[in-house]
């Protein structure tokens, strides 16, 4: 039996199924999400008919066919070879940038029963850990789902095989709007946004470049915000990375460089070191990024060409402007994160209470 790619995700949290079940409409559902949406609507999310936890029923077939896929992986060691177990699909990068390149991928030999994926190139970079640390460290609800390492042959690279996002990163989407948004949409994707990065923390990893370019949206729903579902990606790829080194001699990497216009005060330093990229500095990226969304997606500093004038600013302790539709109550959390001294910024554990209190 073959299941179209989509179907191998769970239509309420869109994570690949571990316990799938058949419920009355006729639709496949993750357990634990399914039983958690009849309790709050007791109707289905896909057809709005009446359902109830009772009548669910295990999907055998479908959870055998995720558990094929899952041993395949665990069996390569999360290790795949450009061209023998995946390739590149014809046309141009989805995205590139200095050092970085997105690539729609497929499986070979058949996409069939298989998730939608991309294959991201990152230039002058090597992996530290085995690649069943990537593959776990993005087992996480709104952590892009990373398949393992692909070889191919640049040696001067880091290829990763990960799940596609259909909608695109936080900023495109945020382009695309011509009204504005309720700001409820915000508190949603910041609370996503917050619980991975408590995850991150939790696991000692610094992201090092938060920013709206680098959450991808799974699903997109300006009516009802809790249908809203966003993933973060390209973590680690910082200077001092934890996860990731320079390849010896490499010159275009997105490690050299420093997103001025994103980062804390204390990264711009000339002596800045290792110790200076920590969960503090992701917490002041993480305000930039809420100005960003408020800011349907306008660049940080725009009215500064130079990033020198930028840096200067940062160094001298001016803010950004408060964007018209941010509450004040948000504000005072986001000024909260930009405080010049780490110590008097939240972490993210505690910024995820003070986001929840919005009103």
């Amino acid at each position: 039996m073959t299941i179209p790619n989509e179907s191998l995700l769970c239509p309420i949290t869109l994570e690949l199924f571990v316990d799938p079940v058949l419920a009355e409409d006729g639709h496949s559902y993750e357990r634990r999400a399914i039983e958690e949406w009849i309790r709050q609507h007791g109707t289905s999310p896909l057809t709005r008919q009446p359902l109830s936890i009772e009548q669910l029923r295990p999907s055998y077939t479908l959870k055998k066919i995720v558990d094929l896929f899952e041993t395949s992986t665990r069996t390569k060691n999360y290790k795949f070879t450009l061209d023998i177990d995946v390739k590149k699909k014809k046309g141009r990068p989805l995205f590139q940038t200095y050092g970085k390149s997105i690539y729609r991928a497929e499986w070979l030999p058949t996409n069939l029963n298989r998730p939608e994926i991309i294959l991201l190139k990152i230039d002058g970079a090597r992996a530290r850990k085995e690649a069943s640390f990537y593959v776990e460290l993005s087992r996480h609800p709104h952590i892009v789902r990373t398949f393992g390492f692909v070889h191919h042959n640049d040696n001067n690279s880091v290829m990763l095989l990960q799940e596609y996002a259909s909608d695109g990163s936080l900023y495109d989407i945020l382009q695309d709007q011509n009204t504005k948004l309720d700001e409820k949409i915000f508190i949603e994707i910041f609370q996503q946004i917050i619980e991975a990065m408590t995850y991150l923390t939790l696991n000692h990893v610094v992201h090092g470049d938060l920013a709206c370019r680098n959450v991808l949206v799974f699903r997109f729903d300006e009516s009802n915000p809790k249908n809203i579902v966003v993933k973060i990606t390209d973590f680690g790829l910082s200077r001092h990375s934890q996860i990731y080194s320079m390849a010896p001699g490499a010159s275009q990497t997105t490690m050299n460089i420093i997103p001025v216009r994103y980062v804390a005060p204390e990264i711009l330093s000339v002596n800045a070191t290792e110790c200076v990229y920590t969960e503090k500095s992701d917490i002041y990226s993480m305000g930039v990024l809420m100005w960003e969304a408020y800011s349907h997606g306008t660049i940080p500093w725009s009215n500064f060409d130079n990033d020198e004038d930028v840096i200067q600013q940062v160094k001298n302790g001016v803010l950004l402007p408060q964007p018209p539709n941010c509450s004040q109550q948000c504000w005072a959390i986001i000024t909260k994160t930009w405080s010049k001294s780490p110590t008097d910024r939240p972490t993210f554990d505690k910024l995820k209470q003070l986001v929840a209190c919005i009103r």
